[in-house]
Formats: structure tokens, C-alpha cells, sequence
């Protein structure tokens, strides 16, 4: 198993965090809708931080505070033919490998969970060819992360 290579930063995510809302609240654009969670992860967790996978989908990081466990599931805009979709997430300090679901859903992958009650993750998803990667996330205080888009 090859560990991904998460360094770009946080402007980026600023940059397209900015970018998406001037899309979302534009007259002349078409709506931005981005896949809502789905709650696979389960009763408890609750979305802490997420990221937009390129106008295919978004990767959700969910915490439940009662396990100290942490949850990532990636959420297509619109379901239908099966078509590649990932969901990763490991310890920031890379202590142990991460664990990840690959396949070709019609939905969502996930949920993969991983116990990291006050330590950093790194996590993200795929959906066909476009990825999304967020290094150094949720360190107990919601540390935003650095955002790798591919």
C-alpha cells in the first residue's frame, strides 16, 4: 500500500473555498449542489470538516465524541452507474497504515473509521479520475488542514 503525498497549502483550500461560494451564490451560474451527507458513518458522528471532490461529489470527516473515533465516507452529487469511488484515512504521524475503501459504487464509499481522539488525521476521497487530500486535519481542535486537489 503506497502512502499519498499530501503537501499543498492552506490557500488553496482558501482559494477554493472561495471560488465555491462565488459559484453557489452567482445569478448568471447554475446552482452548485454538493452531496449531502449521508450518515453511513452511523448514529454519534457528526461531520466535522469535509471537502469537495471537483463537481462529482464530497468527502465527509465525521467524530463521534462517545468512541474517539473518527469516520470518512465520499458522497457522489448523483448516484447511478457504478463508477470508481475511494475513501482514505490514517493518522497523521503516519503510526499506523491508513484505512481506506476502493470500488465501483453507485453512491458513496466508506464508511472507514479510524480511533484518533486528539490526534491529527490525514483523509480524503476519489470519485472517477479527480481526488481530494486534506493532511494534518482535526488535531482535537479542529485544525483545517492542508488541502491536496488532483
Amino acid at each position: 500500500m503506497k502512502r499519498s503525498s499530501l503537501l499543498i497549502g492552506s490557500a488553496a483550500l482558501a482559494a477554493a473555498s472561495v471560488a465555491t461560494m462565488g459559484l453557489a451564490t452567482s445569478a448568471a451560474a447554475a446552482p452548485v449542489r454538493g452531496a449531502a451527507y449521508n450518515g453511513a458513518c452511523g448514529a454519534g458522528y457528526a461531520v466535522v470538516n469535509s471537502a469537495p471532490v471537483s463537481g462529482k461529489g464530497t468527502v465527509y470527516l465525521t467524530y463521534s465524541a462517545k468512541t474517539g473515533k473518527n469516520c470518512v465516507v465520499t458522497v457522489r452529487n448523483s448516484p447511478g452507474k457504478p463508477v470508481f469511488v475511494h475513501a482514505e484515512l490514517g493518522p497523521s504521524d503516519h503510526s499506523s497504515d491508513p484505512v481506506f475503501d476502493s470500488g465501483k459504487y453507485t453512491a458513496y464509499a466508506g464508511p472507514v473509521y479510524l480511533a484518533a481522539k486528539g490526534r491529527c488525521v490525514d483523509w480524503g476521497g476519489a470519485i472517477e479520475k479527480v481526488s481530494v487530500r486534506v493532511a494534518g486535519s482535526n488535531c482535537g481542535r479542529m485544525a483545517p488542514g492542508v488541502v491536496v486537489r488532483h
